[in-house]
């Protein structure tokens, strides 16, 4: 086993472990089910394991606790009054802020029929009644090690975003760059028909795009003449650097993607491997076009920003050399529709990013 396999492996076993101590000190199960006596015994139970709980009789009581609490587990009876434990289960999934809540389904129904509907739901595991104690246990505790397993994913991504942009702000002039570019290849990813998953690949690759410039001295990075051949290696190095930065990180492994390739040329004479045309990933094609317009439309230390109709010409001038022709047309079609704005609107896109 090699030194970059054994961190990986160190790193994945230290984030088990802290999934398994972070269980018991604050998960949250709630139980929903209009039979007091199991509901209480569930409870009675869930808490004799360590867990905190909450409890709703029905749906409707069970969508309004969770509005104002989001518990890290639910165990869910399917048949209730006003409100099925089914269609509770459809409205939390469909849900940015609770879709990731695992979701146990209570049932004494064992018609294949209404486990496949239930599983259309987005229903994570099933238990029948009556209900088997050790069993019960044992699928609570698998189900919130997985919680806790994406919450700390999550946790890292959120490092690794402010730590690209404490990067940005070693320089005033890109101040805001990365949040633009991210905006910029959303916005042209959504005119090209990219899916929502695509979608949240390329937001989070236009805020990490840069992050290997943590490498790079700021000396370099801020400037204002002509770089010489060392430093110009130094700025060149940026994009391997950050898919290095990245690499223990499984969640943003699309993104690495994006961080190795957006500096490549459609004529394959770009860096750091010299791909041409579409055998660079289309997201680093879309990435590639959305960093140089703002780079374009920025000041920085070594000139003033171009106007966005010089931008635009520019774009246009060298599509086929340095971008994608048939993306570049899309991307100018999109600035000059929203002619007048400071940026490109895009459709809310956000939540966990699943590679």
């Amino acid at each position: 086993m090699n030194v970059e396999e054994t961190k990986s492996n160190l790193s994945t076993e230290g984030m088990d472990l802290q999934a398994e101590q972070y269980e018991h000190i604050s998960s949250t199960v709630l139980v929903v089910d209009d039979d007091t006596s199991i509901r209480k015994g569930l409870v009675h139970l869930l808490r004799a394991e360590g867990y905190k709980t909450m409890e709703a009789k029905d749906g409707s009581e069970a969508l309004s606790l969770i509005s104002v609490k989001t518990p890290d587990l639910i165990l869910l009876d399917l048949m209730m009054p006003y409100i099925s434990g089914l269609e509770v289960c459809r409205q939390l999934k469909s849900i940015e802020k609770t879709r990731l809540i695992p979701i146990v389904m209570i049932t004494a129904v064992h018609e294949l029929e209404e486990k496949l509907k239930a599983i259309n739901a987005g229903v994570d595991d099933f238990l029948n009644k009556p209900i088997n104690i050790p069993e019960l246990r044992a699928r609570v505790r698998s189900l919130l090690r997985m919680k806790h397993m994406n919450d700390l994913l999550d946790c890292a991504d959120t490092v690794i975003s402010s730590l690209a942009n404490a990067i940005e702000a070693k320089d005033k002039y890109t101040e805001g760059h990365n949040e633009r570019v991210s905006q910029y290849a959303m916005a042209l990813a959504s005119a090209v028909g990219l899916s929502e998953r695509e979608l949240k690949i390329v937001k989070m690759a236009g805020i990490l795009h840069d992050i290997g410039k943590i490498g790079v001295p700021d000396k370099v990075l801020n400037k204002r003449s002509s770089l010489n051949k060392l430093e110009l290696n130094s700025i060149h190095s940026h994009p391997e650097e950050g898919q290095r930065i990245l690499k223990p990180l499984h969640s943003l492994m699309g993104v690495r993607e994006v961080v190795l390739y957006h500096h490549e040329r459609y004529d394959g004479k770009g860096y750091p491997y010299g791909l041409e045309g579409e055998k660079i990933p289309i997201y680093a094609r879309i990435m590639s076009i959305a960093d140089t317009y703002d780079a374009m439309t920025s000041t920085r230390p070594y000139r003033k920003a171009l106007t966005k109709s010089e931008a635009i010409r520019e774009l246009e001038d060298k599509a086929g050399q340095m971008w994608d022709p048939e993306l570049v047309k899309i991307f100018v079609n999109l600035v000059k529709n929203n002619d007048g704005n400071d940026s490109i609107e895009t459709d809310n896109v956000g939540g966990n990013i699943e590679c």
